[in-house]
């Protein structure tokens, strides 16, 4: 045989033949389930359940069952009924060699998928010099196979085989191992090579997508864990205060009701007002976390004060500070709303000061009181969750206290240079 004369149309003819054949013989219906078994049944209704599981890898029946069938059907076929002189045992051993290599190959991804396919491969390269050049064309399934590799070294060698397929036909078939250079044979050969490639990125790419996945819902789990926290925060932050003054207010009202039923009534209907307000936190809370203005938080800080008999100070120009992001302002609204429930709960004082400034890096705000100065960190106090959420801007918050002479809560955030998108 001319090895000048490879891949032919031989190849072709053969595929014609074999599906012309098959569909004259084989009337076979196949379809899947979700447990990977397949129904295989006869015009008739004659059939039965197969595990293909057992024989074939269920990951991948959905997309190279089919393919791998007709792959193997056109083999068997052309081999066993060319006509090269070969005995019939030869025909029946080189087939079942194949399909050894190829279960192995199929089943394997370690040392022993590389040796499938080298034998393979030179099994191909021997036989394809009785049977024609169209059979090396079946290194594709052993380069297919060969991607799947688990190591790059692997690949290499496999590749290497592939090579020395080549060779040694072209030696077999024209006493010149380089002589498939000159052919067709060479890229039928880089596309088998490049095959081998092309699959391992695709797995690679697989798996980084299996651990992408993964690493996503343990991403959504950790979010709806920290959502779940601050909601935990923000409800202690915001009806904590409010739920104060209903306290204070039904106190009060528990000794006016018989000294001064009036201003008892007074008092109720401010615990309705304030009980509404803490419903309609909730609303919130539940919805979303809106956007919380410093200026508003300060005003109702007054309100609130107020209300205890203490007086706020509020010492900032709003036209003279640098702008914050809806989030850092929010952030030091919630705080600040923090430390003025503690100052209503712990403190004693009668007087609270808020100052808003900035130092040319920081922003600042400081919220002081003359109270007795016992404000301790991690007493229950919503310093810790101060801390988390200044942390959570790169900024800080510092607490200083004086027995007797009153606290100093110092909340800092970097300026950015974009402004503040509005609210709405």
């Amino acid at each position: 045989m001319d090895c000048r004369k490879l891949y032919s149309d031989s190849f072709c003819n053969s595929m014609a033949e074999a599906i012309q054949a098959g569909s004259y013989g084989i009337r076979e219906k196949v379809r899947f389930r979700s447990d990977k078994q397949v129904i295989i049944g006869t015009n008739n209704g004659v059939g039965g359940f197969v595990l293909l599981k057992k024989i074939y890898p269920a990951d991948q029946i959905e997309r190279y069952l089919m393919v791998d069938v007709f792959i193997i059907m056109v083999l068997v076929y052309r081999v066993l009924f060319h006509e090269e002189d070969v005995l019939l045992w030869g025909r029946l051993a080189f087939l079942l060699l194949f399909l050894a290599c190829y279960y192995a190959a199929l089943w394997h991804r370690d040392w022993r998928l590389l040796c499938a396919c080298l034998i393979g491969c030179m099994l191909l390269a021997v036989m394809g010099s009785y049977f024609g050049n169209w059979l090396l064309l079946y290194g594709f399934v052993f380069a297919d196979l060969l991607g799947r590799a688990s190591s790059k070294g692997m690949i290499a060698g496999g590749m290497a085989g592939i090579v020395a397929m080549f060779a040694l036909f072209s030696w077999l078939d024209a006493d010149n191992p380089a002589a498939f250079v000159a052919t067709l044979g060479l890229p039928v050969m880089v596309a088998q090579l490049a095959l081998s490639i092309v699959v391992h990125t695709r797995e690679n790419a697989s798996v980084l997508k299996e651990k992408l996945a993964l690493a996503d819902a343990h991403l959504e789990r950790y979010i709806k864990e920290e959502e779940r926290s601050r909601i935990a925060r923000d409800l202690h932050d915001t009806l904590g205060q409010t739920l104060t003054m209903i306290k204070l207010k039904s106190e009060l009202t528990m000794r006016l009701v018989d000294k001064n039923p009036q201003k008892a009534k007074d008092e109720l209907h401010d615990i309705l007002n304030n009980s509404r307000h803490a419903l309609k936190q909730v609303r919130e809370l539940v919805s979303d976390m809106k956007f919380i203005s410093l200026k508003k938080e300060i005003e109702l800080s007054r309100d609130m004060l107020g209300k205890v008999g203490i007086e706020l100070a509020a010492d900032w120009r709003r036209e003279a500070m640098p702008p914050l992001s809806n989030v850092a302002e929010t952030m030091l609204s919630i705080s600040v709303r923090e430390a003025i429930t503690n100052i209503m709960k712990h403190s004693g004082a009668s007087r609270c000061t808020i100052v808003l400034c900035t130092d040319g890096e920081h922003y600042i705000v400081k919220v002081s009181d003359n109270g007795n100065g016992n404000l301790q960190q991690g007493a229950g106090n919503g310093i810790p969750s101060m801390k988390e959420r200044m942390f959570m801007l790169q900024g800080e918050a510092n607490l200083s206290a004086t027995p007797g002479e009153g606290t100093i809560i110092v909340l800092q955030v970097p300026l950015i240079s974009n402004g503040r998108v509005s609210s709405t």
